[in-house]
């Protein structure tokens, strides 16, 4: 089951994706995890989550973990199809809870209330791709299963 989680080819646009997702989403979960960038950190973030929204704590908890480690994850190439499982479930919460209401369009002018969902559709398009595809090249998850390692395994059993 590991090998299939793993499973990647040397695709250099999988992980031009898989990178560039990873750094936006690291900075999104820095600031709830850490308070870098201008963000609350872990115990403001959660007070929000739970408070605020009426998140139950674990799942407030799991958001916040999805978004910092799904971030690292990605970058690193590291278990990418249960970050970017992590981080489209994270979406989809966005959108249902919160964005929906504002529309398609994010707010570039100021002129709404709040951010449309055409990021986080942007986002629920491009998940499902490295969940399907994996790592691609210049990953953890591809030197773990490069062939040259799996004949190594063949050949010492």
């Amino acid at each position: 089951m590991l090998r299939k989680l793993i499973a990647t080819d040397n695709d250099s646009a999988t992980a031009i994706l898989r990178f560039v997702l990873g750094v936006i989403f690291f900075a999104h979960g820095a600031q709830k995890m850490l308070g870098w960038f201008g963000g609350y950190g872990f115990s403001g973030t959660m007070g929000f989550f739970t408070a605020v929204m009426h998140i139950p704590a674990l799942f407030a908890f799991l958001a916040i973990a999805a978004e910092f480690f799904g971030g690292l994850g990605l970058i690193f190439g590291f278990l990418t199809r249960i970050a970017a499982l992590g981080i489209f479930s994270n979406m989809v919460v966005a959108v249902a809870m919160v964005h929906h209401q504002f529309g398609f369009f994010m707010n570039w002018t100021g002129a709404q209330k709040g951010e449309g969902f055409e990021y986080h559709l942007l986002v629920l398009a491009v998940t499902p791709f490295l969940m399907i595809h994996g790592s691609g090249a210049v990953s953890i998850d591809r030197v773990l299963s490069s062939p040259a390692k799996e004949a190594a395994r063949v050949q010492v059993a």
